[in-house]
């Protein structure tokens, strides 16, 4: 099915090519995908509420805990948490976007399709798989795993406090999870030199968009449906932050002159935040940045 907000999007950025993006992608699960799969201790998931809400959240658990039966079946033993805004969400089966990536190697693959609980595991049937290239990743490799389980415990709010400003402004990663109407969701990767995303105000904050694969399809789910969630992962001590709002993509070139490598910008407008105490028992070590990072200006 052609994305027509991918093809606008697309067309805007000077991307000519038909058939490039979403339509172009196959649903079946490859031996590489699987095996890779298999391999992976977090998966970053995206979906919607009933009211068309938009979270991203996560899942962890031990090597293997992933797998792929089938051609077009993934199967994740485990759910998401308390006090993770998609906790109980796949009761119902939903669309799901899905991201597995290993940041020690920089390998990613995102699996989009339709998913649901099924006893203790998530049961994903795949519309969308394939892999991603390495940049703005930074390298992490998993320094602790299985710590004693704690009880999670949830901070509901409807705009930043100091220290989340500061856990933004101080992130070299986060996750956008998009959803658009009859089309699925998706979870996607953003990355770079900590300061990359900015925080204006305690219910807005902006991020560069720079170069990639031009298949667009997060801003092409933008273009469409401006609801999104932000997912922020405390590496070192297995917090969460999650985000939910609107964003925009800004196309002034004027603007995005004004910071390194941005093609252009994305602001975002905050309009729920639930942060997550205890989210896993993962522990991350990290190792380096991408070369591929953008260097800031200085102020």
């Amino acid at each position: 099915m052609r994305h027509q907000g991918e093809h606008l999007v697309q067309r805007r950025a000077g991307v000519t090519g038909d058939g490039w993006g979403s339509a172009g992608v196959s649903a079946v699960i490859p031996p590489v995908a699987a095996e890779f799969l298999s391999r992976q201790r977090m998966l970053v998931i995206a979906a919607a509420d009933d009211d068309g809400t938009v979270w991203a959240g996560l899942l962890t658990g031990p090597e293997g805990f992933t797998t792929a039966p089938a051609t077009r079946t993934v199967v994740a033993c485990a759910l998401p948490r308390d006090g993770d805004p998609l906790a109980g969400r796949f009761d119902s089966e939903r669309d799901i976007g899905m991201l597995a990536i290993e940041p020690a190697s920089r390998r990613r693959m995102r699996v989009n399709g339709r998913a649901r609980k099924d006893g203790d595991r998530l049961l994903v049937h795949t519309e969308q798989v394939y892999a991603n290239c390495p940049k703005y990743i930074q390298t992490r490799t998993v320094a602790e795993d299985g710590l004693p389980a704690t009880t999670s415990t949830a901070l509901t709010t409807s705009t930043l406090n100091a220290d989340q400003v500061r856990w933004i402004s101080a992130a070299d990663t986060f996750f956008v999870a998009t959803h658009a109407a009859g089309l699925g969701a998706d979870v996607s990767h953003r990355g770079g030199n900590p300061g990359f995303v900015t925080v204006t105000g305690d219910r807005r904050l902006t991020w560069p968009d720079y170069v990639g694969n031009s298949m667009y399809m997060t801003l092409g789910n933008l273009e469409l449906e401006p609801r999104c969630g932000l997912l922020f992962v405390d590496w070192e001590r297995g917090h969460t932050l999650h985000l939910t709002g609107r964003a925009r993509v800004d196309w002034s070139p004027e603007r995005a002159a004004a910071v390194p490598g941005a093609q252009r910008l994305v602001d975002f407008d905050v309009d729920r935040v639930v942060q997550v105490t205890g989210a896993t028992g993962q522990r991350w070590a990290f190792g380096k940045y991408s070369r591929f990072n953008p260097a800031h200006k200085e102020s």
